[in-house]
């Protein structure tokens, strides 16, 4: 199997606030991730996977903890949701593909959400936190992606609300990804 895995957390959009489709900005937006399998040479091999609704970033393997979040990273969530499918011979086969999964912007497990503090008021943002839609969740998944030094992904999948992520990288970013 995967074995124990760590979430990481990459922050963006410090310097130069986050456009929203609503038109308001973020920033600075920090985005927890997890990848599985080694990213190849020609950087061909990556596989992004966006989770359903009611997920995380954890997809396979074991993880213990998530920096900043505490009680809510529950029991039910160390066991990684798709760790039948993720992993060394597994359907998607970390031997061969560099699989990266990322909490969704405004999602309680570690990406900027309601509860994070607001860099203007040092407050969490709370009822002020912006509505986000599936193109935001895309944009800031893709900007990932160039922080992770990928130019197309060789596939993207998910699962429930994932697939309609899919659909809108696919559309939108056609240029970046390969099936």
């Amino acid at each position: 199997g995967v074995g124990s895995v760590k979430t990481r957390l990459h922050t963006f959009a410090e310097d130069q606030p986050f456009g929203l489709q609503s038109g308001r900005t973020l920033g600075p937006i920090t985005l927890a991730y997890e990848t599985y399998g080694q990213l190849n040479a020609a950087r061909d091999n990556a596989i992004l996977v966006f989770h359903a609704l009611s997920g995380s970033q954890h997809a396979a393997g074991h993880n213990p903890a998530v920096p900043g979040i505490g009680r809510r990273w529950t029991s039910e969530c160390k066991l990684g949701w798709w760790d039948m499918f993720v992993g060394p011979d597994k359907v998607i086969d970390t031997n061969h593909f560099f699989f990266v999964c990322a909490n969704y912007l405004g999602s309680c497990y570690g990406s900027t959400e309601p509860a994070s503090n607001d860099p203007t008021t040092g407050k969490p943002y709370g009822s002020s936190f912006p509505h986000i839609t599936i193109a935001d969740v895309v944009d800031t998944q893709v900007r990932l992606v160039d922080f992770l030094g990928i130019d197309k992904l060789h596939a993207v999948t998910g699962a429930s609300l994932g697939g309609m992520m899919c659909l809108s990288l696919a559309v939108r970013y056609p240029e970046r990804v390969g099936i």
